[in-house]
């Protein structure tokens, strides 16, 4: 059976390892990233077709511009070549050699692009998602799927037309969320089929990846005095959550509906069957359970359903881990070999899951993606949990984004993990301002492991080791490093499959830096080569976070400042020696939550004025329910069985955000999506356990914004808010018509008819919880004013008074500095003014704080000075 590591659960470090080896001094420079960020906002729309393969096969792509180069789907050559330019510029490449790299590229781009390519992707058919305008149907057709199919047909040949059946080219047809259909077109085809009438927009096909207990209680959700006004059982609420993601493994304790009353009235979903999952799999607490893999068949083929579930149940694991952390129901002595030993629950243990299966080994495909958001749309969901992400595109080219829109047209809340980027800058996926974007934590709660070297020198990391194989911890095993002691990874020391020579490493502790492979993998190449441990070690890229796996030999995972001085002691020791020693589950830690290294990291560079992500939540070392068909490693040669996995990533945060939201929504019916969304942001912390600022595992040193966004997650204060910042479909509709879109462009996001009214001045006066406001790069430009308006949701009569905090760049003014209330619901709207003393090289962060007694309703505020050009 083939079984799949995915990079979040085990956060494969290749992408990490690339970014590290080229951040030098890219990474570093904020100054070419707003100078990348205004080439990419001010030439948008003038950028013609060309491939991205291409772009990859000619240059050496700075990790850091990933997100940029996976949206370049569109680019003139003279606007391309100035990005490349500007980003070369400030690496260590000779300039000689980068004017001809420069000019050779221009010419590859403008002789090749429409040549090789073309003739490649013209003929081969693969799913294309059509967007219509269902207001455009002539009246001659009875239904809009007959409509849809005489489009498909005006642009095939008429000798294919003869083969094929039109309707066999639609894979899904979309009808809420989302009008149109995916079908099976030629490259030729799909551009033809962009001309009709009546056509909005056509999007290729895209591939997502997954983005991959104690923290109800470290939330504040089970208090041991149990006072809080969640600790209710709220088994009567009608709060469904949609899952997208592998699928669910109902089989789980986390999924018992005892106590649960009837499946709410609104619910008009379905439970589908196939292999091994049927009707009575779903129940009060699983009310519906979908499965989508017509794109994933049209790109890869036919599923093989000996190895995979071609039915909603979760053969990988990570589905079930997500639905059970949105809203599992509590579990009693619940742990991972022992490890984390409690009662598991959900966020929202009373709100009920629907599951969308739209992932497969081979990825998450678009059109099935949006089919499963418009299903549960219409199925009746209050809160979508998408656990996954595909790089970064242009709001009006990217499926997720649009979909997501309607639904949240259509009252749902949507929740998406932030991504597996960091600690790079610019490193975000899911930013469009109607999603939640959620980055990842760490919580009070570790599983230590000890490093003993002897004579009385040991070194604390963390596992989750738990087997036959232990080492006595009364005797040492000699120590092996094949690499240099450098931060940098070294190819020699990566324990990469066939690296490890048996004579070299067998019946020692083998000394493994982290990159590249996933890190239990690297546990089963030390194994297999005869090696009795592993000590995994952190790089630079990584710092000293760190990360509990189940390995399948002892194993201790450390950060990069003990690994350097292990690393050091292995070389130049004669007869190295060690031993490891696992202590189990400690809480209590400090200081945390800490944000974590792999969380992906903002600014926001689609549009600078939206800070992005909107808050962090605990996304390390996870426990929730787990498939029983995966062991914990997710390696295939894992054959333990586990009930409950401990999982890592900003797919484990995203499902803490949603679980919350239906707390929320179960608490207040009548909220908008966005209402939920500002009383998450502007109750969130800032500071740690220990009443110091938040830190960034990867440095240890105080994160920003760009980090951690309004900050951490606080439920507790969450559901009492005081004030909220409320947005409307229309609100989000202005503000993507400051955003420079085509007419065409904005139609995609029109269903309902909308169009611009220009409203707002600009993209900074769309009504978020955060304040991001951008001086332009013309230093004339000193003063800048931006617009909020705040719903009272807490007392009827209140007064609130705003604070400040400085900065050194400006002064903000805010007008008027007093808000006085009469009215539960009242709106009353506030100006800021931002005026410039001295322009900053880089962002300058602080806070807007309105407080009444009670309340303190926080927004992070930060200030950008582009840099003149």
């Amino acid at each position: 059976m083939m079984r799949r590591v995915t990079e979040d659960t085990k956060l494969n470090d290749t992408k990490r390892i690339e970014r590290e080896n080229s951040q030098e001094p890219w990474a570093n420079n904020f100054h070419h990233r707003l100078y990348i960020y205004w080439l990419i906002s001010t030439h948008w729309h003038s950028w013609a077709n060309h491939h991205p393969l291409l772009l990859k096969s000619t240059i050496q792509t700075p990790p850091t511009l990933a997100p940029l180069f996976s949206l370049i789907s569109t680019s003139s050559p003279s606007i391309f070549t100035l990005i490349i330019f500007s980003s070369l510029s400030v690496s260590s490449y000779p300039k000689n050699m980068l004017i001809v790299s420069v000019k050779w590229l221009l010419l590859l781009l403008i002789t090749s692009s429409f040549s090789f390519f073309h003739v490649q992707s013209s003929v081969t058919k693969k799913a294309y998602i059509v967007q219509m305008d269902k207001s455009a149907m002539p009246d001659s057709f009875s239904d809009h799927l007959e409509w849809y199919a005489s489009k498909i047909k005006s642009v095939t040949s008429q000798k294919e037309a003869s083969e094929e059946d039109d309707l066999d080219r639609i894979i899904y047809s979309y009808e809420t969320a989302f009008h149109g259909v995916a079908a099976l077109l030629s490259e030729d085809e799909a551009e033809k089929l962009e001309e009709e009438h009546g056509v909005v927009a056509v999007f290729p096909e895209t591939v997502y990846q997954l983005h991959t207990t104690r923290s109800p209680m470290f939330l504040g959700l089970e208090p041991a005095d149990s006072t809080s006004i969640w600790s209710e059982r709220l088994s009567d609420n009608d709060v469904i959550v949609g899952v997208l993601d592998t699928g669910i493994w109902p089989e789980s304790e986390s999924f018992n509906d005892t106590g649960f009353t009837s499946v709410p009235a609104h619910w008009k979903g379905a439970c589908e069957t196939g292999r091994a999952f049927t009707k009575h799999h779903c129940n009060k607490k699983i009310v519906g359970a979908r499965v989508f893999y017509r794109g994933y068949e049209a790109a890869s083929g036919k599923i093989n359903e000996k190895d995979e579930y071609k039915s909603p149940r979760d053969q990988d694991g990570h589905g079930t881990h997500t639905a059970a952390t949105v809203a599992g129901s509590p579990v009693r002595h619940a742990n991972l070999l022992g490890y984390a030993q409690g009662t598991a629950r959900g966020m929202a243990p009373g709100s009920r899951i629907a599951a969308y299966k739209v992932c497969w080994v081979g990825g998450c495909f678009s059109s099935d993606i949006l089919s499963a958001v418009d299903h549960a749309v219409a199925d009746g969901v209050n809160v979508l949990s998408i656990s996954l992400g595909g790089g970064v595109s242009s709001y009006y080219r990217d499926s997720l984004s649009i979909a997501s829109f309607g639904a949240m047209e259509m009252g749902v809340f949507v929740s998406c993990s932030a991504g597996n980027g960091g600690p790079d800058p610019i490193s975000l996926t899911n930013v469009s301002p109607w999603i939640t974007t959620v980055g990842a934590s760490t919580m009070d709660r570790d599983f230590p492991a000890v490093v003993d070297l002897g004579k009385g020198k040991s070194i604390t990391g963390v596992s989750l080791y738990r087997g036959r194989r232990n080492l006595s911890t009364k005797k040492k095993y000699p120590l092996v490093y094949t690499g240099s002691n450098s931060s940098t990874p070294d190819p020699n020391s990566l324990c990469l499959e066939g690296t490890l020579d048996p004579h070299t490493v067998a019946g020692k502790i083998v000394i493994c830096d982290r990159g590249i492979s996933p890190r239990v993998q690297k546990g089963q190449v030390v194994k297999d080569a005869g090696g009795v441990g592993l000590i995994l070690t952190n790089t630079a890229a990584n710092g000293e976070e760190l990360v509990a796996d189940s390995h399948l030999l002892p194993a201790v995972a450390v950060g990069e400042t003990a690994g350097k001085l292990i690393k050091h002691y292995a070389l130049t020791t004669p007869n190295a020696a060690a031993t490891l020693e696992f202590l189990g589950t400690r809480l209590g830690i400090k200081p945390s939550p800490v944000v974590a290294a792999f969380s992906s990291r903002g600014p926001n560079f689609l549009s600078l004025e939206i800070l992005k992500p909107d808050l962090v939540a605990p996304g390390v070392n996870i426990l929730a329910a787990w498939s029983g068909d995966m062991g914990p490693s997710s390696l295939p040669t894992d054959h333990r069985k586990v009930r409950f996995n401990i999982l890592s990533g900003t797919s484990m945060s995203c499902p803490h955000v949603s679980g919350v939201a239906a707390l929320l929504k179960a608490r207040h019916p009548d909220w908008s999506p966005a209402a939920i969304r500002s009383a998450l942001m502007t109750t969130a912390y800032i500071h740690d356990n220990t009443h110091n600022p938040l830190r960034d595992a990867s440095t240890g040193q105080p994160s920003t914004p760009y980090d951690h966004g309004a900050g951490h997650i606080n439920p507790l204060k969450a559901h009492d808010p005081g004030l909220v910042y409320d947005i409307t479909a229309q609100d989000y509709f202005e503000f993507l018509c400051t955003q420079k879109l085509t007419p065409l462009q904005l139609k995609v996001f029109g269903k309902s008819k909308r169009s611009c009214r220009h409203t707002l001045a600009g993209a900074g006066d769309l009504n978020y919880p955060a304040i991001s406001a951008v001086f332009p790069d013309k230093v004339s430009v000193k003063t800048l004013t931006l617009h909020r308006t705040v719903t009272n949701v807490g007392p009827p009569v209140s007064k609130y008074h705003v604070a400040v905090s400085p900065f050194k760049g400006g002064v903000v003014k805010i007008e008027p500095e007093m808000l006085n209330f009469t009215s539960k619901h009242q709106k009353l709207s506030y100006k800021i003014t931002l005026t410039t003393k001295s322009r900053q090289s880089t962002p300058e962060f602080g806070s807007l704080i309105w407080k009444d007694g009670v309340h303190k309703v926080r927004s992070p505020v930060v200030i950008t000075w582009l840099p003149p050009l």
